[in-house]
């Protein structure tokens, strides 16, 4: 990565803390719903996503990956609109290429695999990037979609971002095996990787993207990083975590890491670190005050952005849950 390029991952990744801590005391006032931090992960996820075209390559998030979907062309505002509860603000737009963010676990991994499927079958060319937690590797999901990405050659990268806690379940009582030689036993390469290392993440995300753009099938990355907050806001990681772990972590706090980097190349400063802040920070209250404006749900928004054209029972049943409101 040129120095341009790493000080434009490296604000990504700024953002994406920023907005963390934002959301985190929003919805201790009751104006955010639940909210799942990136911290301590962003490396993992900016870099693996560096790696796509957003102009051809699909994006699969799970719950933990906002960065790489304000890369790949997810306006904020709309980010924070759907944690507002503002449902009809998760619409994916048009020309962008990413499947709206998946909150059941593993959920979105046969998904991906169909789409990348799909873009076998059209030649398109392009490439798919999933992600997951090391959890929901424990999933069937996770197995039969390997299994099925094996079989068909499919053009898909799996980034497992194995943070060491399935929310208090941690790595060792999940498994007794490595997550990244599981690709072997469907027929495609694994890679492991320093997840709280940018250029390490990306350049083996690159050559999983590459490889899957060539016709050469799945990869599987398993980013070892770490949470370094908790797993969401009802979540009390201090109940089940040793604190020691936190501080170890915080000691290779990966936007520090690539700050010390450019730094050592005369491309970073206090004053670089402090005009990003504040044009972070304005960024947010701007992204904040747009995602303000968006409608409130209505009751029949369930059924918006399901079905291009709804079957006849799908609209009978809008009909009937709208008559109860009306009476």
């Amino acid at each position: 990565m040129s120095d341009e390029e790493t000080a434009a991952a490296l604000r990504l990744m700024m953002l994406s803390r920023a907005v963390d801590e934002w959301a985190v005391k929003l919805q201790r006032m009751g104006r955010l719903g639940t909210y799942g931090p990136v911290q301590g992960q962003e490396a993992s996820v900016v870099g693996s996503s560096w790696a796509l075209d957003t102009r051809v390559d699909w994006l699969a998030p799970a719950y933990r990956e906002q960065p790489a979907m304000l890369r790949h062309g997810m306006p904020l505002e709309k980010l924070l609109a759907v944690y507002m509860g503002k449902l009809t603000a998760g619409r994916i737009p048009d020309d962008v290429r990413m499947l709206p963010r998946n909150q059941s676990v593993g959920a979105q991994l046969p998904h991906a695999v169909g789409l990348a499927w799909a873009q076998k079958l059209r030649r398109t060319g392009a490439a798919v990037m999933v992600f997951l937690g090391e959890g929901a590797s424990s999933e069937g999901d996770f197995h039969e979609s390997c299994n099925l990405a094996g079989v068909l050659h499919a053009p898909i990268v799996f980034v497992i971002q194995n943070n060491s806690w399935a929310i208090s379940t941690p790595s060792s009582m999940q498994t007794a095996g490595a997550l990244w030689t599981r690709g072997a036993g469907y027929g495609f390469p694994g890679f492991v990787v320093d997840g709280n290392d940018l250029f390490a993440v990306y350049e083996t995300a690159r050559a999983a993207v590459r490889r899957a753009r060539a016709g050469e099938g799945p990869t599987l990355m398993e980013n070892r990083t770490y949470r370094m907050g908790m797993h969401n806001t009802t979540d009390n990681p201090k109940a089940y975590r040793d604190p020691t772990e936190v501080e170890a972590a915080t000691a290779v706090d990966p936007i520090r890491r690539v700050q010390l980097y450019l730094e050592a190349r005369g491309a970073w400063s206090v004053d670089i670190e402090r005009a990003w802040t504040e044009q972070i920070e304005a960024e947010i209250r701007a992204a904040m005050e747009r995602a303000a404006t968006y409608p409130a749900p209505k009751p029949d928004d369930v059924f918006d952005h399901i079905y291009a054209n709804p079957p006849a029972r799908v609209a009978g049943q809008r009909r009937q849950l709208m008559k109860r409101f009306e009476s």
